[in-house]
């Protein structure tokens, strides 16, 4: 004969709401607050209610949902195809911020986020009833396709510049560039080289801004800039180009796997790192700390970025459910900068 639930049902038929209510010792309404708006809801009885969920393996009816609250509890990401660290990490944490408030994600993955592929993207989700939609916009031509979004569409931009038309959540390249260059003239280098990502990268280009600010600050000479691809293999190309020069002290890459290629190279040509040459990276992927030596570079947030990402986002979807959206045009100027921190390793050490 069929076990019990908490609630009375049979396991054999899928449990309802007020299976989880009873379970959790709450009523029915609270259970579908925990669903549709979970800040009104204690700390405590939200956990008791989602332990119930879990035990019970309640799965709420979306059509129900999305006839209740005229939400459908599905957010969209546009988002770049590609594996780089950094966009597939932010897009990872998007999901998990969406998925610890309820939310399923349907993302919109896209070969390049110019005006027309954006456009189609964003109608893409549309077409799927989405509530809103986090984009991802790393290049320079993703910034065009954001002037030209649906106006009534709640949107967030994870990366950017400061002068698209909807709120913007961001790893605070520049600081963080800034950081790492500082660190290496504290050490005693008399200026720093620069492997730089690709130019239409929009966080490529704030990390050179970070870099040559500071040398500029500091009255320290400005080397020419060296620009890769994000690989290894470039940065093994253009670190075959610096290892010549025993003037060169210190070179700051703009992310991890270049600086391993850069290593690589400078090992090649007799020279040690960080006893010949100190060298950082820039995202901290879970191999630079495995790398010979350990990488020095500068780790970035994106948990934080997700969280914050979704939050800007359901408060812009709540704000288009009321009277005052056509009044919120100031939203657009809301900028959330997330401080990156560096992490100090083996590969950098005072110059002989």
């Amino acid at each position: 004969m069929p076990s019990k639930t908490g609630g009375g049902r049979s396991r054999s038929k899928p449990a309802v709401i007020e299976d989880v209510a009873a379970l959790a010792g709450v009523s029915a309404m609270t259970v579908s607050r925990v669903f549709n708006s979970p800040e009104i809801v204690r700390a405590e009885t939200r956990a008791r209610v989602m332990a119930a969920v879990r035990k019970l393996d309640y799965r709420p009816n979306l059509a129900a949902r999305q006839l209740a609250t005229g939400r459908s509890g599905v957010l969209g990401v546009v988002s770049l195809d590609t594996t780089l660290y950094g966009p597939a990490s932010t897009l990872s944490a998007i999901e998990q911020a969406a998925r610890q408030s309820d939310y399923t994600v349907s993302i919109a993955s896209l070969g390049i986020l110019d005006r027309r592929s954006m456009q189609e993207g964003v109608e893409r989700l549309r077409r799927q009833s989405v509530d809103g939609a986090i984009i991802l916009a790393p290049h320079e031509a993703a910034v065009d396709g954001l002037r030209h979004l649906p106006p009534t569409m709640p949107v967030v931009a994870v990366d950017g510049r400061d002068d698209i038309p909807v709120p913007v959540v961001m790893v605070d390249q520049r600081a963080g560039a800034a950081r790492v260059t500082r660190h290496l003239l504290s050490l005693g280098h008399e200026t720093v080289w620069h492997i730089a990502g690709p130019a239409e990268w929009i966080d490529a280009s704030s990390r050179i801004d970070g870099w040559r600010s500071t040398l500029e600050a500091e009255g320290r000479p400005v080397p020419e800039v060296l620009t890769g691809d994000w690989t290894a293999r470039a940065g093994y190309r253009l670190g075959k180009q610096l290892a010549g020069d025993r003037s060169i002290t210190a070179i700051f890459v703009a992310n991890d796997p270049m600086a391993l290629g850069v290593m690589r190279a400078l090992r090649e040509a007799g020279r040690s790192v960080p006893d010949d040459v100190s060298v950082v990276g820039f995202d901290d992927v879970p191999e630079a700390a495995y790398f010979w030596p350990p990488l020095t570079t500068v780790r970035q947030n994106f948990a934080e970025v997700g969280r914050q990402a979704l939050e800007l986002l359901l408060r812009r979807i709540a704000i288009a459910e009321s009277d005052t959206w056509a009044e919120d045009g100031a939203a657009g100027n809301i900028r959330r900068l997330i401080e990156p921190e560096i992490v100090l390793r083996e590969s950098t050490a005072a110059p002989r």
